[in-house]
């Protein structure tokens, strides 16, 4: 029991208004709480050129079978197999002696029908000789010429020659083999490399929609830039050389509803090889005046509705309800909901109340 001013007071009560004096100080004393900071973009108007990720195939530029035009025995090989090879350049030998000897024997031919047949021109002009045995004697020797002429082609295509230039794979056949002409199965397969085709799948409701946003000018053609395809290759890194859309197949694939774009692509150091699976990156047309905003700063509802956290002109944090329309990279087009100027939080808003006062930064890029 404590006296005060001549009255009692119960030391309970004492304490406990000294310790709510106490801190009624310490709340006098603590500093009011930090404005939150957060990162803004101003939002600015900017061309975007579209493109779809679609899948595609390498295919060789060109493909020639090597098959054998007369049969016989090989007797070499002349290359080294997956080696580069070049138009022209010889492959295999058959086994020539036998075309040697027609040749000959269509050579000794032809010199006596030429004889036969100079000796009945001589005749022919002092009447010695009927027109029809002149006549029979210079068909002779026309029909020996050619004898030899083909003879030296048969001869000619017992060395087999590159049709192209290009990589030739294994062979099928080996020395001691004996080919016919015309045989169904190749020797062995050229391919040129490079330039290389890529052949890209579009569904054909992409080319409906493609038109629909041209025709109603949400989209504008990029000039010669449309006609450029990058690739991704299938370890997920960037094919360094552009290509070029050659054309598009003018029917639709029954089975898959989709059309076959080819496009051309240099590939001077072998780097895509027929068959591999690769990933096109084919531009679709640009929009102008497009609003991007980093997929980051767009959150989503239970219901899926999007929106962005923007500050106005007060300094204050504002939800706002946006239409996104699709993701160009790592950003999103806005179609509705924010305009040209319009500051929105990229990072930290989700420390923010709407309504809060915010200190804002540059966001990073």
């Amino acid at each position: 029991m404590a006296i005060v001013g001549g009255k009692a007071i119960p030391m309970a009560a004492m304490v406990a208004s000294c310790l709510l004096l106490a801190a009624c100080q310490r709340e006098q004393a603590s500093p009011p709480p930090a404005t939150p900071e957060v990162s803004v973009i101003t939002l600015r108007p900017e061309d975007v050129t579209f493109s779809t990720e679609l899948p595609g195939r390498t295919t060789p530029y060109r493909v020639a079978e090597v098959r054998p035009q007369v049969g016989g025995i090989l007797l070499q090989r002349l290359f080294e197999e997956g080696s580069f090879v070049k138009a022209g350049q010889p492959l295999y030998q058959v086994n020539p002696a036998p075309y040697r000897a027609t040749l000959e024997r269509a050579q000794a031919s032809l010199s006596s029908a030429q004889l036969l047949s100079e000796r009945y021109d001589r005749l022919i002009k002092d009447n010695a000789i009927s027109q029809q045995d002149r006549d029979d004697a210079r068909a002779q020797y026309l029909a020996a010429r050619a004898a030899v002429h083909s003879a030296q082609i048969d001869m000619g295509f017992t060395r087999i020659s590159a049709p192209i230039s290009g990589r030739i794979g294994r062979s099928a056949f080996t020395q001691g083999a004996l080919v016919t002409a015309s045989q169904p199965d190749a020797l062995a397969t050229i391919q040129q490399l490079d330039p290389i085709y890529v052949d890209i799948v579009q569904p054909s409701t992409a080319l409906l929609t493609l038109r629909e946003d041209f025709a109603s000018g949400r989209l504008k053609a990029g000039g010669d830039g449309q006609a450029e395809v990058r690739l991704i290759l299938e370890n997920g890194k960037s094919y360094p050389q552009p290509g070029r859309l050659k054309f598009s197949e003018v029917s639709v694939d029954q089975g898959t509803g989709a059309v076959t774009l080819r496009a051309q692509f240099p590939n001077p150091d072998g780097v895509l090889l027929p068959g591999m699976f690769v990933r096109a990156l084919l531009p679709q047309g640009m929009r102008s005046n497009a609003l991007l905003v980093p997929q980051r700063a767009v959150t989503r509802d239970q219901s899926g509705q999007a929106s962005v956290m923007i500050v106005d002109k007060a300094g204050k944090a504002q939800q706002r309800k946006v239409s996104v329309e699709r993701s160009v990279g790592s950003r999103s087009l806005i179609s509705a909901g924010l305009a040209a100027g319009d500051r929105v939080v990229v990072d930290g808003g989700q420390n923010v109340q709407p309504g809060a006062m915010v200190k804002t930064v540059a966001a990073a890029k």
